[in-house]
């Protein structure tokens, strides 16, 4: 083991690449799922959340997300990070997507849900979050990915899926 702290381990391991030469993997393990929340009103409307990411040195625009720790479910890791983030809560939860982030070097996996049904309440953030929050049209949101101007993975995936589900095969309406 090269690293460890509460989120991730990283190793380094020493391997055969397939021409049988040896080689060497660096591997970042995370200890918890990714979760990802596109909550959606019934006037099409979705929360998109802004903060600050260390590792990128800027302010991102994304969507609810948060880590889903051992013993709890995915639901139920993306009921807490709709509430502490945006303070909404949801009746109807759907799973749109799962996936594997950059799966070259970490066996990240994630899900992405659509939450619907909404309730306004009062955010319940970490000590670690500074976060906005901005109601927009979904479509706008699938825009900003497109423009290139929101660019976290989970809430590409998210959006993406989302708009196609929704938009395009008349998901949830």
């Amino acid at each position: 083991m090269a690293y460890e702290n509460d989120w991730i381990k990283v190793t380094h391991r020493d391997v055969l690449n397939p021409s049988g030469n040896p080689g060497i993997y660096g591997v970042v393990e995370f200890k918890n799922l990714a979760i990802g929340i596109v909550p959606i009103d019934t006037e099409g409307n979705t929360w998109l959340v802004r903060q600050f990411r260390y590792t990128l040195n800027q302010y991102t625009w994304e969507i609810p997300e948060g880590g889903c720790p051992k013993g709890q479910t995915p639901l139920e890791a993306a009921q807490r990070e709709l509430q502490e983030e945006t303070g909404l809560r949801a009746k109807n939860w759907t799973k749109i997507a799962h996936f594997h982030t950059s799966n070259s070097v970490t066996d990240e996996y994630g899900e992405v849900f659509i939450a619907q049904d909404l309730t306004p309440g009062e955010q319940a953030l970490e000590d670690s979050e500074d976060i906005v929050v901005q109601k927009i049209p979904l479509q706008e949101a699938y825009q900003m990915v497109l423009d290139g101007v929101i660019t976290d993975a989970v809430s590409m995936i998210g959006l993406m899926k989302a708009w196609q589900l929704m938009e395009v095969n008349g998901f949830g309406g």
